[in-house]
Formats: C-alpha cells, structure tokens, sequence
C-alpha cells in the first residue's frame, strides 16, 4: 500500500504522544497528518504560513485507525491528493510504523485555500498549484 503515496515525511514521535494505554494518542494522528501536508505546502508550495496573502483552512478531516503507533518509533507519513478544485485539495495521508507495508492509520484533510484578509476562497495559483498537482495519485 506504501506505492500509492507520492511523498513522505519521516515524523520523530514525543514521550508525551504516548497516552495511558501505552500507545499514540488519536488526536496526535491528525497532528501527524497535518504536519505531513504542512511540510509539503511550504517546503515544495512556497506556502508562507506567516505573511502570505493566501492561506488554507481545513473544511474536513477523518482518519480510520488500524493499529497502534507508540513512542520511541517514528511515523512514516504518506501524502497524495485525491482531489484538486479551483480553490480546494482533498489529500489522503497514510500512517506508517517503520517498515510496515500496511498503514496504521488512513485519513483525509480538505483545504480550502483563502484570502487571509476577507477568509472567502481564491483560486490556487503558482507556485502552490504546480506542488499539489504532484501529489495528485497516478
């Protein structure tokens, strides 16, 4: 299943990941993914997060859990666009135990990409359009 992803991000997992029961805690997988997605959009989509006029809000978010990730390991995140619209990405995230063949996890995140200053959407342009039309699945 690792072959359908198009880009990877090596994630260090925190003692304080881990909860109670001794394994990551559901609510850092998403932390996970959007880390994934992030690192992508202002390393290869020229993304400023900082002062950039053009931002993404996240509209939509799941993820399926299928097996257990815990600290010291680090995750293995796949990344892949499903979907790409005039201002919108869906992107599909997989979630690796070093190694594994078979994700730990699957989710989905949807950007909306808008204006910072009026929050209404615009239309993904250059450079961040050419960066998530890689990550679309072959």
């Amino acid at each position: 299943m690792r072959d359908g992803y198009v880009q990877w991000l090596t994630i260090p997992t925190r003692w304080g990941d881990n909860d109670v029961y001794g394994h990551v805690n559901n609510v850092v997988y998403y932390a996970f993914m959007d880390t994934a997605i992030n690192t992508y959009l202002i390393a290869e989509g020229g993304l400023d997060i900082h002062g950039g006029s053009t931002i993404g809000l996240c509209v939509q978010s799941s993820c399926e859990f299928r097996a257990p990730l815990a600290f010291p390991d680090p995750v293995e995140a796949g990344l892949r666009a499903a979907h790409l619209g005039r201002s919108s990405v869906r992107y599909e995230i997989a979630l690796f135990s070093p190694g594994a063949d078979t994700p730990a996890a699957e989710g989905t995140f949807t950007h909306v990409f808008v204006d910072r200053a009026t929050r209404r959407p615009t239309e993904i342009a250059s450079p961040l359009r050419p960066a998530l039309e890689k990550l679309l699945r072959p």
